[in-house]
């Protein structure tokens, strides 16, 4: 669910309490994480929990996420390191140019300035001789085909959700956000270019840090942050998640629903 979690949608209430099993993984600060990779990891644990006969529930997340576990990822081969290193090492408005003649297509395609995305397009077809866009008409590793999936999506009220947003951003900064963000920044291990960094919130709270903006600016900046976010998730769910899958804005509703389902 938009902001709160959710392909149950339903967070920790009953259903959560009726699940037999629980299964996290995380990635550290010094390395990059990706949908495949956790999808790859959640593929385990799922067949895992199937393995020892529990029901996997998965509560949560991305619609790339979710979509890469479910329908599988383009299946293009890993990147020479030294053609990633070479390319990430560009300005995006070179790597764009470059791009603009390898894959004219994602250059139009994508925005000049949209860093991650350009250098990815850049380096597939840089490295494989064959356009990003050609590699992702193939799919592979998703679990659709082989699981009984029921989902429900839960989309609160926007009022009521804007609430929750603006007061975790206070609760975070309270719970000690910018403590976490000081250690992040004292790693050598984590260099300044690192995904982490890119974390909704992080670069407020390194600012702050800095001293060159204060408490309230940054809660601010936190706060519109994890608004936008939440509106690409709403945006998702509503257009992009099947058809099949039950959308609603009454939580008990939705906890009802998995229950019935569990039971």
């Amino acid at each position: 669910c938009p902001a709160c979690g959710g392909i149950a949608g339903v967070g920790a209430v009953d259903v959560a309490e009726q699940a037999v099993g629980h299964a996290g993984f995380v990635g550290g600060a010094d390395a990059g994480y990706s949908a495949a990779r956790w999808a790859a990891e959640a593929r385990g644990e799922i067949d895992a929990a199937h393995a020892a006969g529990l029901l996997p529930v998965l509560v949560g997340g991305t619609g790339l996420y979710l979509r890469t576990l479910i329908d599988g990822i383009a299946p293009v081969p890993p990147i020479a390191p030294a053609i990633r290193a070479a390319i990430r090492a560009l300005p995006v408005a070179e790597a764009h140019a470059l791009l603009m003649l390898e894959d004219p297509a994602a250059a139009a395609r994508l925005a000049p300035a949209d860093t991650t995305r350009v250098a990815r397009a850049l380096e597939v077809v840089r490295a494989t001789g064959r356009p990003l866009a050609l590699w992702q008409q193939q799919r592979v590793g998703g679990i659709g085909a082989r699981v009984t999936l029921a989902a429900a999506v839960l989309l609160p009220p926007r009022d009521l959700l804007m609430d929750r947003i603006d007061r975790r951003a206070r609760e975070m900064l309270a719970s000690g956000a910018m403590e976490e963000v000081a250690a992040l920044v004292a790693r050598a291990d984590v260099p300044d270019d690192a995904p982490v960094r890119r974390a909704i919130g992080v670069a407020g709270l390194i600012a702050l840090l800095a001293g060159t903006l204060d408490n309230e600016a940054v809660i601010s900046r936190l706060q519109l942050e994890t608004r936008r976010y939440a509106k690409r998730q709403f945006t998702w769910f509503r257009n992009q998640s099947p058809k099949n899958w039950l959308q609603t804005t009454d939580s008990n509703g939705a906890t009802a629903h998995i229950a019935t389902l569990l039971s």
